[in-house]
């Protein structure tokens, strides 16, 4: 028996309005949907499952940092700097809220989005180690 943890398996997103969330990021982000109610959503995106559970009012998943800054929870990969770029110009087409294009010190570059509840994903242009050795 493997006693450590393997991978992520859900991540769980407050959303205001299940049916207009769910329409949203099947509309904007290609996501699939596999379950709905009036409570939450369950959908694939980025080969990991994600539940979209009704929130009370102005909550989301970000946080505030140690300097005040409201900080994302959640980076997506996209294979290399075209792909993120490519990426970045669709999201600006599908009328989504993306900030610029940034170099952060580390290897590749990151934008970050938002959903229509708020909610900040980063994106950022390297893969893995481990995903890159599965492919």
């Amino acid at each position: 028996m493997n006693s450590r943890l393997l991978k992520v398996g859900t991540s769980y997103i407050p959303v205001s309005n299940v049916e207009r969330a769910a329409e949203w990021y099947v509309d904007k982000l290609d996501a699939e949907l596999t379950y709905q109610d009036e409570d939450k959503v369950i959908m694939n995106l980025a080969d990991q499952s994600f539940f979209l559970v009704m929130a009370k009012e102005n909550e989301t998943a970000n946080f505030l940092d140690a300097y005040g800054n409201e900080r994302f929870s959640l980076t997506f990969e996209v294979d290399g700097e075209e792909s993120l770029k490519m990426l970045h110009e669709e999201l600006l087409g599908r009328d989504v809220k993306v900030g610029e294009i940034e170099k952060r010190g580390h290897a590749g570059i990151n934008f970050v989005f938002s959903d229509i509840d708020g909610n900040q994903f980063d994106v950022w242009s390297e893969l893995s180690p481990t995903y890159n050795k599965d492919r």
